[in-house]
């Protein structure tokens, strides 16, 4: 019988899609790992492989179609010894999901990071079928290489099939209660634009611009946010970031004030347990870590890649690992479990001259830092007046997770990390 290729979820937050570009044709006969078709998500263009071997008997969705949603029939396949002739029936009685990879260009798209959580979870992959887990070859043997049980993992892929994101999510971080799911908001009304005559012309939103404009839209309708700023000084970490970049050059290692401002935040949240949560309904979820979302700019939006326990690694080895992402970012070839999670977040504008700004917590996290610029101003060091660099720095909290006087000790515990930065490194 043949098998119904169905529009994949991609990514945790994705409902529907875009299909960008088909690469096989009615006919053709493709192998396991061969690609298919670039589809648009609300974070990237990404490719997606064959699972199974046979020859394409149908195309059910033109590639162009926007607005397909995840579980869409979207191309029928024949496998070996079955009829391969054209199939004008879209009834399939078996399903593939197929595996993804990112595509090697970035699509015009996320928090920002950014960042995100799934908007429902998926069924479990024994669901459909009693004691057998449903999941794809790739999935099978990554599983199988790395001691994955499958049962305790939950397939994102049509019918709960497991997908290669599946595992590698699940070697990442061990399975977590997922959080009571809050109420929807009531429906916003449709937003229209008024030229007023002026000249113009109408760019039509990517699937991330979307992304973001919903999902910021939702934090700040829903999130009461408190803002708490301070002023750093930051000669003493910038004579510290010179003394590491000459011991690391020749390593090849040169460190940001931004790779040192992750391992700060991270090892604030780390001493203040009470700012690394994450609400959850009637619940609050604690965690035992600190993985750093930084936000980073691509075309037509923000992703934000996930620094991991950031609170427990060298400078230089976030430093490398933040190189590596951002780059991959930008070139649209980060996994979703590169992205999705985090337990905070760091949004750094002072590379743009930004003295200081109130970010937007990227749910479900609870809190984000803000950077400014350093710069040279007018300080009281000692009692007396001084020219020192400052910098500026706010965190935004969730307030239903976080009250002002734990933010209040977040804030002075970072800015302590930063002015006396050799904890950074010890």
């Amino acid at each position: 019988m043949p098998i119904a290729i169905k529009m994949p979820a991609l990514s945790p937050t994705m409902e529907e899609g875009t299909l960008t570009r088909w690469l096989v044709k009615v006919g053709d006969t493709v192998q396991s790992g061969d690609i298919m078709a670039e589809i648009e998500t609300d974070k990237a263009t990404m490719e997606f492989e064959a699972v199974d071997e046979g020859t394409i008997t149908q195309i059910a969705v033109a590639e162009g179609t926007e607005g397909v949603k995840v579980g869409t029939v979207i191309a029928l396949l024949a496998g070996e010894g079955e009829d391969t002739s054209p199939d004008t029936s879209a009834a399939p009685v078996e399903t593939a999901a197929p595996a993804v990879k990112p595509a090697d260009t970035a699509s015009v798209p996320a928090a920002a990071p950014a960042p995100i959580a799934a908007d429902s979870a998926p069924a479990p992959a024994q669901a459909a079928s009693g004691s057998r887990v449903i999941a794809s070859p790739l999935a099978k043997r990554i599983a199988a290489q790395n001691g994955v049980d499958l049962s305790a993992i939950t397939g994102s892929g049509p019918n709960g099939r497991i997908v290669k994101a599946d595992v590698e999510g699940a070697q990442a971080k061990p399975q977590a209660a997922a959080p009571a799911a809050a109420a929807p908001a009531a429906p916003a009304a449709p937003v229209t634009g008024q030229d007023f005559g002026i000249p113009h012309e109408v760019e039509k939103l990517s699937g991330m611009r979307k992304t973001i404009a919903r999902r910021l839209t939702e934090s700040k309708q829903t999130i009461p946010h408190i803002y708490l700023t301070v002023d750093i000084r930051l000669d003493a970490l910038l004579k510290l970031r010179a003394e590491l970049n000459a011991a690391l050059e020749s390593q090849g290692v040169k460190l940001s004030v931004n790779d040192m401002l992750i391992k700060a935040l991270a090892k604030s949240l780390v001493a203040v347990p009470s700012c690394n949560v994450q609400f959850a309904g009637d619940t609050l979820l604690k965690f035992s870590r600190a993985d750093i979302s930084v936000a980073v700019s691509i075309p037509g939006g923000l992703i934000t890649p996930i620094v991991a326990d950031a609170g427990n690694k060298a400078i230089s080895a976030i430093s490398t690992e933040m190189k590596d992402l951002a780059s991959r970012a930008k070139e649209g070839k980060l996994a979703p479990s590169e992205y999705v999670g985090g337990t905070a977040s760091l949004s750094n504008m002072g590379m743009f001259g930004i003295k200081q700004f109130e970010a937007v917590i990227n749910p479900p996290q609870a809190m984000i830092m803000a950077i400014g610029a350093g710069e040279k101003r007018p300080y009281v060091v000692a009692d007396a007046l001084q020219i020192a660099t400052i910098m500026s720095a706010t965190g935004s909290f969730d307030h239903r997770a976080i009250d002002g006087s734990d933010g209040a000790q977040l804030m002075k515990v970072f800015k302590e990390l930063c002015e006396a930065p050799l904890g950074l490194v010890a």
